[in-house]
């Protein structure tokens, strides 16, 4: 059984931008609160999901002050040389927390495309996009705090690039 869900705006700042992006943009969603877990299984079972279905946000550097999103299922990592090519560059990487946070407005572990402080494009592996009716949480903003979407509503919001981009753990 999940934690404490609510349809309404989070108490602080982080949290209540990406719940109001969610709404501007019409995503339906259920926010989740359940604290601090110590590992893909716990964040799962405290979500009510599978691990395959918490989505990690993870933002990559592919130059100065250039970065984009990348939506990876929790049983899944990046591939980076796929990433590499789909991107048509020969080097990618991770910024330190506070360069994550500067340019989104989130501290790591609470990173979403949903209302951060800048719009950097969105790629999401393809492995999200089955079954169609699929229902994703993702981070809401702060730690423990996800959201649940449809899958599809969320990456149409987005206008994610999807592509293979990640490989099993």
């Amino acid at each position: 059984m999940p934690a404490e869900t609510s349809p309404g705006a989070p108490a602080d700042e982080p949290e209540q931008r990406a719940a109001r992006a969610l709404a501007e943009l019409e995503v339906p969603h259920t926010i989740t609160r359940h604290g601090r877990v110590g590992s893909l299984e716990e964040a799962a079972a405290a979500r009510g999901v599978r691990p395959a279905d918490i989505v990690k946000t993870l933002v990559v550097r592919r130059g100065e002050d250039d970065h984009l999103f990348v939506l990876v299922p929790g049983d899944r990592q990046i591939d980076w040389p796929s990433l590499r090519a789909l991107l048509g560059v020969s080097r990618l990487s991770m910024p330190d927390a506070a360069t994550a946070y500067a340019v989104t407005g989130y501290e790591r572990g609470t990173i979403t495309p949903f209302g951060a402080t800048t719009a950097w494009p969105v790629i999401a592996d393809a492995s999200l996009r089955e079954p169609a009716d699929r229902q994703i949480s993702i981070g809401a903003g702060g730690h423990g705090v996800a959201a649940t979407v449809p899958v599809a509503a969320a990456l149409d919001a987005l206008d994610a690039q999807v592509a293979e981009v990640t490989r099993p753990l």
